[in-house]
């Protein structure tokens, strides 16, 4: 597996990656303001991909990296490849290259009461990678809970 920064060639695969997961988080590859936002990601140089050494989109993230708090705007791994490391791949490439000095790293994930938080291990990844769970957010478009995870760094 291969951690990169992504192109835009890569955007027909994060919107498949994203219709994987639609049904937690709400419309997205329809969405043009999600299009707009994964495009702006890929002009700032802060979007990562993870594919395969078969050139298979594993997985994509979209970060945030104006210090001191820092955030994980979108992270998703591909149904298949999900508890194989991907996920955790995209964060540690992410904090290395985007991460400098002290601050934090904020990600708003799934509410304890989600479905999507036991069957999608949002939380545990997280939670894995030393991240403390926080105050409350909004809830997300589909009418689910959310809540932030915070991780003190540098």
């Amino acid at each position: 597996m291969i951690v990169r920064l992504a192109g835009e060639h890569d955007v027909p695969g994060l919107l498949g990656l994203a219709g994987q997961v639609e049904h937690w988080f709400g419309p997205m590859v329809e969405d043009p303001g999600f299009r707009r936002a994964v495009d702006k990601y890929i002009r700032r140089s802060t979007a990562l991909v993870a594919v395969s050494s078969g050139s298979e989109l594993l997985g994509g993230l979209l970060f945030g990296a104006k210090p001191p708090t820092y955030h994980v705007h979108w992270l998703v791994v591909s149904e298949h490849q999900r508890g194989k490391g991907v996920g955790r791949a995209l964060m540690a490439d992410a904090t290395r290259r985007f991460v400098s000095g002290p601050g934090s790293i904020e990600v708003v994930t799934f509410g304890a009461d989600h479905p999507g938080a036991v069957a999608g291990g949002a939380r545990v990844f997280y939670e894995r990678l030393g991240f403390l769970p926080a105050e409350a957010a909004d809830p997300g478009p589909e009418g689910g809970s959310r809540q932030v995870y915070r991780l003190g760094v540098g």
